[in-house]
């Protein structure tokens, strides 16, 4: 949802010394999208194997604790860093985010991931599910962003 605060509040920040940094240095955006992309493929990764034992798919020779306790830090010691490169691509094109519905979308996902991977330990079938659809949809969103 576009608003007349949030342009000025784009605007005001696109002009800060940090962002004005992080748009003239060339290496910035792509080592920074780099990052976020393997953070992204070690939450996504963790997520899917977690959820795929949930269903009873793989590692059913395991117990879910156990699978849980291997895969569960990842996901919690990335999003960290996901949140840092995410701030660094926004601070250096914050309307290009901040302003599209893609991204406010994307947040809104990321939020419910994140609900529904902090509660599940035992859950049923439909909470593996709904996780993983998230978590796609999260990174739908995310390269939607840019052709919104």
């Amino acid at each position: 949802m576009r608003t007349q605060a949030l342009d000025r509040f784009c605007s005001w920040l696109e002009q800060t010394p940090l962002s004005q940094a992080i748009q003239s240095t060339s290496w910035v955006v792509p080592a920074v999208q780099t990052i976020h992309i393997l953070a992204i493929a070690a939450v996504m990764s963790s997520v899917l194997m977690l959820d795929l034992r949930l269903l009873g798919v793989v590692g059913t020779d395991q117990p879910l604790a156990r699978v849980t306790s291997r895969f569960r830090p990842v996901i919690w010691w990335t999003l960290p860093i996901l949140l840092a490169t995410g701030a660094v691509m926004i601070i250096g094109e914050p309307a290009r985010s901040l302003a599209n519905s893609v991204f406010q979308l994307k947040m809104l996902l990321l939020l419910a991931a994140i609900g529904v991977t902090a509660a599940f330990h035992k859950g049923p079938r439909i909470v593996a599910v709904l996780s993983l659809a998230l978590w796609i949809g999260i990174v739908f969103a995310g390269r939607w962003i840019a052709y919104y």
